[in-house]
């Protein structure tokens, strides 16, 4: 059972859930499977990593990685609860933006999209879109598009699984000004640790407004389990590939 969440102390938020002991070997398994599965894939990764760092550093000046703000959660335990504890963390990518891109654009497109105002994100997209994701952003690169459409900007967050600030599946992380924007309900989507892939990307990437993103990440935590991720990791390089919501 999902409770409302509740401020223990400026700048910190905790949420809670009902504890059990199936629950706490759930969340044991699935850090195992971050850490076992994490390493793999960013072994891996490794060579697909180090030619995208050498195309990102040729295509435009500007560091390789972009690090950004975003809002995660840690697991704690007391009196037979397990409390969430919000808190911001560096998330890694690699830079698909101009240097010194203004983050403006995006964050006007952020409040319009949670509030579903239409003819906002119509306007900071110069025409409407059919996709709940700012398309046509002028500060993005020409490799930056690229390696949005194919998700391999993300590679750089298995460093975030393996740190313990994402885990392989889970809602995704918002930055801190969505979260401003947020209504009580919609913080339940942050009563879980957040990550690389999830419930939402396999199922509706990009094409759902606001509001059924976050009662899809909210149906992830409350039916979460062990084959529920395994599920969600096997679909995820279809939903890839499929390329439905990309930009």
């Amino acid at each position: 059972m999902l409770q409302e969440a509740r401020s223990d102390a400026p700048g910190l938020v905790s949420v809670s859930t009902i504890g059990s002991e199936d629950r706490y070997l759930y969340f044991a398994c699935k850090r195992c499977m971050d850490i076992v599965l994490g390493s793999l894939l960013l072994v891996i990764a490794l060579p697909l990593m180090l030619l995208i760092a050498v195309l990102v550093k040729l295509d435009t000046p500007g560091p390789i990685i972009f690090v950004q703000e975003r809002v995660g959660a840690s697991r704690r335990s007391k009196d037979g609860r397990t409390l969430w504890d919000i808190q911001n963390f560096p998330l890694y990518k690699f830079r698909t933006m101009v240097h010194h891109a203004d983050p403006d654009i995006h964050r006007a497109f952020t409040q319009a999209f949670i509030r579903n105002d239409r003819k906002a994100m119509a306007a900071l997209q110069d025409g409407a879109t059919q996709t709940c994701k700012l398309v046509c952003d002028p500060r993005v690169t020409r490799l930056g598009r690229f390696l949005r459409r194919t998700s391999l900007d993300e590679l750089p967050q298995l460093w975030n699984v393996l740190k313990g600030d994402l885990s392989l599946v889970g809602p995704r992380p918002p930055v801190p000004y969505e979260v401003d924007e947020y209504e009580p309900w919609h913080r339940r989507r942050l009563m879980s640790k957040q990550g690389l892939t999830g419930w939402w990307q396999v199922t509706a990437r990009s094409t759902v407004g606001f509001d059924e993103m976050v009662r899809l990440d909210i149906w992830y935590i409350e039916h979460q389990s062990f084959w529920l991720d395994l599920k969600i990791l096997l679909k995820t390089p279809f939903a890839v590939l499929r390329g439905e919501g990309a930009v």
